[in-house]
């Protein structure tokens, strides 16, 4: 049986028939502003959570950047365990992607050889960008995917370019690559829309349905299950927080606080429009 690692996306676990799986690599795939750097930070942070020392690797965005969305997101523990050094950064943006690969990467893989911890990559887009002959890029792909699946469970960004059936040159190659691919559909305009579909998952069941997804002050990225929505109500965080008491009897105290701790971040209109019990259902699931 498969083991599973727990996404920290609320509500994207049960999709994926418990989690991501150990010790793989899943590319998450998006347009601007589908939430690509959230999804990856949510996995970062819930292993952080959990005790567990984590990596986040830029490849074009600065760290500084990453820091001040995930405060703004209401995650400011991050500072804590950036000080503490359990979240260790790697910015390579700027730095010859070929070089950084087949040169540096592998020193830093033999440090953290055998930790089970989770890796976060954000984006990998640049790595293809910078070698236009597809061999190059899948080599040099291959390669940081294998190496990194020796220090434990990767998520890596790509920036979704071309037709919406992804079959860009841009995700070919990393789609074929990896164990498990996500499709953030992000649609802009009058009709704005958000949607997520588990691509493939190898070695695993998962959903093959597109499912909605809000971006969420202090839960962040939260997968909606239930395809019926509720009309809107006054206090709605409240209710959000009296349906999640109600099922505290699953949780612990630490997870207790903690659920707390986000939902000061929440307002009504935030979560307007969802199905109440399914939410606090699919946040207590995700803590548990």
């Amino acid at each position: 049986m498969v083991e599973k690692v727990k996404s920290g996306i609320i509500g994207l676990d049960p999709l994926l028939d418990g989690g991501l799986n150990k010790n793989s690599s899943t590319v998450i795939i998006g347009s601007t502003g589908a939430g690509k750097t959230t999804f990856a930070t949510q996995f970062i942070r819930r292993g952080l959570l959990e005790g567990s020392e984590c990596i986040f690797i830029s490849l074009d965005e600065n760290k500084e950047q990453i820091i001040r969305d995930a405060v703004d997101m209401g995650w400011d523990d991050i500072l804590y365990f950036i000080q503490e050094e359990k979240l260790v950064f790697v910015d390579a943006s700027g730095k010859e992607f070929g070089a950084f690969i087949k040169k540096e990467l592998p020193d830093f893989v033999a440090s953290w050889t055998g930790s089970n911890t989770r890796v976060a990559i954000d984006p990998l887009t640049p790595v293809i960008w910078a070698n236009p002959a597809r061999y190059a890029q899948r080599e040099l792909l291959a390669f940081m995917l294998k190496e990194l699946r020796k220090v434990g469970t990767l998520v890596a960004t790509l920036e979704e370019h071309g037709p919406p059936d992804l079959t860009a040159p841009e995700t070919v190659i990393p789609m074929y690559l990896a164990d498990s691919v996500i499709h953030l559909r992000y649609r802009t305009g009058e009709n704005k829309s958000r949607m997520l579909k588990v691509v493939k998952m190898r070695g695993s069941r998962h959903s093959e349905y597109y499912h909605m997804y809000r971006i969420i002050p202090g839960l962040g990225m939260v997968v909606i299950r239930s395809s019926e929505l509720r009309k809107s109500t006054t206090r709605r965080v409240k209710e959000l927080e009296r349906l999640i008491n109600a099922r505290s009897r699953k949780l612990s105290p630490v997870a207790q606080v903690r659920i707390k701790k986000m939902l000061k971040s929440m307002e009504d209109g935030d979560i307007e429009g969802l199905d109440l019990e399914a939410l606090a259902e699919s946040i207590v699931e995700a803590f548990i």
